[in-house]
């Protein structure tokens, strides 16, 4: 059977419809992948206990910045074929999905090596105790084959996405997250293997979706496959995907640097409570950015494609609706959190304390979500477009450039002045979100011609 190349649809299709029909299963995945990883923590707190997720929240900055390595070569090698495959370079797109997997393959093996080899020492140097280490040392020698795996499996899904197949591309994701709810009881409850058991549960759940991805770019129907021309290695194609991927690698990277500085400051000011409250917040707002950034996983094909092709005013047509939406999202959950700010902490803890401490931390870290929606389109855009230093520049600027000097000026100017320090570490978020936009609105300026360039060769 003939391959078909459905990726032409991208070019003459409407719209709206293209970023629905590419948008909707990035956010389904998204939303599963958070699902998956609560449902994980509930099972290796009642069945093995405190000091296993103790344990398991020790892995998880190491995790992060394994993710980091994934999202460096798979947005990057996603965006680069969409471009060319709107040039209609069909082996051109064929080469990069040669050369990111041999690349995945490389990188991921080196990481695994060293993670192994000084594993206690990472532990430790992220929070490990005396008591926990053993949980996290179990957990993550097990899990690790599994991360070496997701980088893979995050490549090729994204290049799956990319090439036509967004459907696809969302089955393969949300039914690993499914098959590792599955095997977590089984690994955990039935056959009493622990905190063990839930990481070889996610191992075979990842092997799982990384077999389905191969076997996709093996298939003859499959309009882009493995061909022998394209695993001679190509140094601007690795260029290429690292510039771009660039951006997500250093923005997963300086999160855990971030989180790290804001905690400090939380407890110098508010304690324990301040710090728990934030991570209530936190959670409410990553869940909407995960839908936000589902919704920029739909726009990446459509705009590296006609961005490629030359289209520009369907390029900024996705980039208009997909910003629409996004803010969308942002004002409804900014709405949500500054209105019934109580009703949204009591939903995860019944402490009066930290209730009405998260209340005022709530308003303060969501009053600006539609300026962070926007922040963060424009972020994936310029990656999309192949802009990588716009991209870089835009996706750091709320968390790395202003908030990390914001949290430790702004209380001390409130303390100097007789006011409440913890509230000047609030203020410092909502100061943060509207610099990182109007930042990032500069640079959409600086680059306004790409709406009108009609030829990318």
């Amino acid at each position: 059977m003939e391959s078909i190349d459905r990726t032409q649809e991208l070019a003459t299709k409407d719209i709206g419809q293209l970023l629905w029909i590419y948008a909707l299963p990035a956010v389904i995945s998204q939303i599963i992948a958070s699902v998956y990883n609560i449902v994980d923590r509930v099972f290796i707190g009642h069945g093995v206990g405190a000091l296993a997720i103790a344990g398991l929240a020790i892995t998880f900055p190491l995790m992060n910045i394994i993710h980091a390595f994934g999202s460096l070569i798979g947005v990057g090698s996603a965006a680069r074929m969409s471009i060319v495959l709107g040039k209609k370079d069909k082996e051109w797109a064929e080469n990069i999905l040669g050369n990111s997997f041999v690349y995945t393959i490389m990188l991921s093996g080196i990481v695994l090596i060293f993670c192994y080899l000084f594993m206690d020492k990472i532990l430790m140097m992220f929070g490990a105790t005396p008591e926990t280490v053993s949980y996290a040392r179990e957990y993550m020698i097990y899990i690790l084959p599994g991360m070496f795996l997701i980088t893979l499996t995050f490549n090729l899904t994204g290049l799956i996405r990319a090439s036509g197949y967004p459907t696809k591309s969302m089955l393969i994701q949300a039914g690993g997250a499914i098959l590792n709810i599955i095997l977590d009881p089984i690994f955990i409850f039935a056959l009493d293997m622990g905190i063990k058991g839930a990481a070889i549960a996610s191992t075979i759940s990842i092997f799982v979706m990384a077999v389905v991805s191969i076997l996709h770019f093996v298939q003859p129907t499959s309009f882009i496959r493995f061909k022998s021309h394209a695993w001679k290695l190509k140094g601007y194609i690795f260029k290429n995907i690292t510039l771009i991927g660039m951006s997500p690698f250093l923005m997963n990277l300086a999160a855990a640097g971030v989180v790290a500085i804001l905690n400090s400051q939380l407890l110098k000011y508010g304690g324990d409570y301040a710090v728990g409250a934030y991570g209530i917040c936190n959670t409410y707002g990553n869940f909407l950015v995960l839908i936000i950034i589902g919704v920029c996983q739909g726009m990446q094909p459509i705009a590296g494609y006609n961005y490629g092709a030359g289209l520009s005013h369907r390029l900024k047509h996705v980039y208009g609706l997909t910003m629409w939406t996004c803010v969308a999202v942002g004002l409804f959950g900014s709405v949500v959190g500054c209105l019934i700010p109580g009703l949204m902490m009591r939903v995860f803890t019944t402490d009066s304390h930290m209730i009405e401490i998260g209340r005022v931390a709530l308003r303060y870290s969501m009053v600006m979500f539609p300026l962070i929606g926007f922040t963060i389109v424009n972020s994936n855009f310029f990656q999309s477009i192949d802009k990588p230093w716009v991209a870089i520049v835009t996706s750091l600027s709320r968390q790395v450039i202003f908030l990390v000097p914001m949290s430790i000026i702004v209380p001390k100017i409130f303390m100097a002045t007789g006011l409440d320090g913890l509230h000047g570490v609030w203020i410092s978020l909502t100061i943060s979100d509207f610099l990182g936009a109007a930042l990032a609105a500069i640079l959409l300026f600086n680059q306004r011609n790409v709406f009108s360039i009609q030829n990318n060769e």
